[in-house]
């Protein structure tokens, strides 16, 4: 069997190369676009990769956001990664659900549960082409409640058993793999097994909140081990987004999916204001592509100087005198930069030991923070029991409650 699966994985690999190749030099449209549709969030978690939890009052409306559909569908754009903050505390989240759906343009959406009711599971689990991806951060209420907030445990698995019940199956279980939680992968598979879902698993990234927990919460060398080798074991069965494509440094068998930062390629994402960047673990200025209420998506995404730099030939730097750089690519770039990393360097989870050296030379005070913060810093400190430091007030004026403005 392991022969069989070893051929299998290298005539894909065979096959794939020259779409990587492709992939580099961009696509006329995203294959995955990431749209966050409200900063909102009735949650405060630890790693939150755009700082949510109070909604922005500049966020697009109803219009704007089904202008930006329409031409999402001329672009032939097939599905969207529809998330937030909490994307349906919005008052229109199910009318832009349909809208969506209506022009040909698929909607996956990450949800924390905690409106996925019975009727509402019934509806998605009767509407074509949309999918549900529940968030969960531990396997035990311990694990999960530390980073995500009390009670998140219960409301995600109650979310769960509403979209069980109404036949919905294949829905998404999205866990962020953390240092707390690595030794729970077999217990997060079953707990998919069990309702019929699929597991997806990403990686930690130090962007928005997810700065302040790095330390904390990033797995140990020892523990990219245990995920490597289980990715191996179970790859083929859980999604990943390709985002431990820097694992792949660690041995002779690449793990299932593509190896490439796609950022401005193939990826990018539409923040609740409208400003496009190249990666969802980038929100900074230094990836700021444009805005869609200037002049579209599809002149950002085909005309945008970073763009364009990013599809350019790019060089490996340091890393490319490594032996394992053809595997990993050189990792991450948003690991790199919110870490004070060049991007042509090491990532920080480097499995040769690289970035941790080089993390050694970075003066913490001058690494780079997300341009918007929408925490909520109250909540923050009943939330989250990981001794974070206090959270910064943003620097647009925000709405103090997370659903103000919104029924």
């Amino acid at each position: 069997m392991t022969t069989m699966r070893s051929s299998s994985r290298n005539d894909r690999k065979k096959d794939v190369l020259p779409l990587v190749e492709q992939f580099k030099h961009g696509l006329q449209s995203p294959i995955c676009l990431t749209w966050e549709w409200t900063y909102a969030c009735n949650l405060s978690c630890a790693h939150c990769l755009s700082s949510s939890g109070r909604r922005d009052p500049e966020e697009l409306s109803t219009d704007e956001i089904k202008s930006v559909i329409d031409e999402l569908e001329r672009m032939q754009v097939f599905y969207v990664n529809v998330g937030g903050g909490e994307p349906t505390v919005r008052p229109d989240f199910w009318e832009l659900l349909d809208y969506a759906v209506d022009h040909h343009v698929g909607i996956k959406f990450s949800t924390n549960g905690y409106r996925i009711t019975p009727q509402r599971a019934r509806r998605l689990a009767a509407t074509d082409y949309v999918d549900v991806q529940i968030s969960l951060d531990g396997a035990t209420p311990e694990v999960n409640d530390a980073v995500r907030g009390a009670g998140s445990y219960d409301t995600a698995m109650r979310a769960m058993e509403n979209l069980a019940a109404a036949g919905m199956r294949e829905f998404k279980i999205s866990v962020v793999v953390t240092s707390r939680n690595v030794d729970q992968l077999d217990e997060f598979k079953r707990i998919a097994d069990g309702f019929g879902a699929q597991l997806r698993i990403t990686r930690l990234r130090p962007s928005g909140r997810g700065a302040d927990v790095w330390d904390e919460l990033h797995p140990t060398a020892e523990q990219q081990w245990t995920i490597y080798r289980w990715l191996l074991d179970n790859g083929e069965n859980v999604l990943t987004g390709d985002s431990f494509f820097h694992l792949n440094a660690l041995g002779s068998e690449p793990l299932p999916g593509l190896n490439l930062c796609g950022a401005g390629r193939v990826v990018c994402l539409i923040d609740p204001v409208g400003d496009v960047y190249a990666c969802p673990f980038a929100i900074h200025d230094a990836f700021h592509a444009g805005n869609v209420r200037e002049a579209g998506f599809g002149a950002v995404w085909r005309d945008s100087e970073l763009f364009n730099d990013l599809r350019r030939p790019q060089t490996g730097g340091a890393c490319m005198s490594c032996s394992a750089y053809d595997a990993c690519q050189g990792g991450c770039m948003a690991a790199k930069f919110f870490t004070g990393l060049p991007l042509d360097g090491p990532d920080p989870e480097c499995v040769k030991g690289h970035g941790a050296a080089a993390l050694t030379e970075v003066d913490v005070r001058q690494t780079p923070r997300p341009a918007q913060d929408h925490s909520r810093p109250s909540t923050q400190k009943q939330q989250v029991l990981l001794g974070l430091p206090a959270i910064r007030r943003p620097d647009r004026a925000c709405d103090e409650s997370p659903l103000a403005g919104m029924s």
